[in-house]
């Protein structure tokens, strides 16, 4: 089976048309049973003050794109330089702090079985205290072998300079998936999974452009589980049944509103 690949682009023509409806009054009726996975993208973190690759490049790096850096092509031709533009990114990310949609989706777990699968990078799910988050495009924390993909040792991660290998000698790289790579398998799998039992899908802060997460709402929706999505920027819409509900608001403001009235309500109905 060929593993999935990161790409930038738009989704199918028969998806559904934008819709920004959507209230608090209804979320409690969204969905039946208690497995509720959370798809999160950029939007996410970019709440708290963590740049979306869309951004501009700023400061020493304002001439250089994300895509000439977070490649393959680009590790072969400076390690040193890509590791540098990480360790930049590690800074920023380490000042940013979760969000109150973030708390939100902590609290979901008091009643819930919540499954978080995120495009981010970074760690904020996991700082707010979600127990279980599946990180499709990798940890930036993380490092693993170029050339083996051994994961390597917890000082690397903080190294002036990218480390060597202890097993083969391979240039140690950040643990994220650049432009052009497979997902990893075995998180993708679990994704899935976890999608096709769901009984709630929440899609929250993602553009809907980054392939083939953008597409894993739609599996579930089509067999009938109810999804919500929370975006200033709705793209997801409403099919013709009303499975799908679109929130035009931040994550931050919208999903403890959600979370309110689904503990509320006593569970999902």
């Amino acid at each position: 089976m060929t593993q999935p690949t990161t790409s930038e682009t738009a989704m199918p023509d028969e998806l559904p048309a934008r819709d920004n409806t959507g209230d608090a009054e209804s979320w409690p009726a969204l969905a039946s049973g208690s497995r509720v996975v959370v798809l999160t993208g950029a939007g996410m973190s970019a709440e708290s003050g963590i740049a979306t690759f869309r951004e501009p490049l700023a400061g020493l790096w304002a001439t250089f794109r994300p895509e000439d850096l977070a490649t393959r092509d680009g590790w072969r031709r400076d390690p040193a330089q890509v590791w540098a533009w990480y360790a930049e990114r590690k800074s920023l990310i380490r000042q940013a702090q979760p969000h109150a949609g973030h708390q939100a989706l902590v609290a979901l777990e008091s009643q819930f079985d919540v499954t978080v699968v995120t495009q981010n990078v970074d760690d904020l799910h996991e700082i707010a205290g979600s127990s279980r988050v599946l990180h499709l495009h990798g940890q930036i924390f993380d490092t693993r072998c170029f050339a083996c993909d051994r994961p390597g040792p917890f000082e690397a991660i903080d190294a002036p300079a990218p480390m060597r290998c202890r097993r083969c000698g391979g240039w140690l790289r950040p643990d994220v998936v650049w432009f052009g790579e497979a997902l990893p398998h075995l998180v993708w799998l679990q994704a899935e999974a976890a999608v096709a039992q769901a009984d709630l899908v929440l899609v929250v802060g993602t553009s809907g452009t980054v392939q083939p997460a953008a597409g894993l709402a739609w599996p579930a929706v089509e067999r009938g589980c109810r999804a919500l999505e929370v975006n200033p920027s709705p793209w997801l819409g409403e099919r013709s049944d009303g499975r799908v509900t679109s929130v035009a608001e931040c994550a931050g403001t919208a999903l403890p509103r959600l979370a309110a009235a689904l503990l509320g309500h006593g569970g999902l109905s």
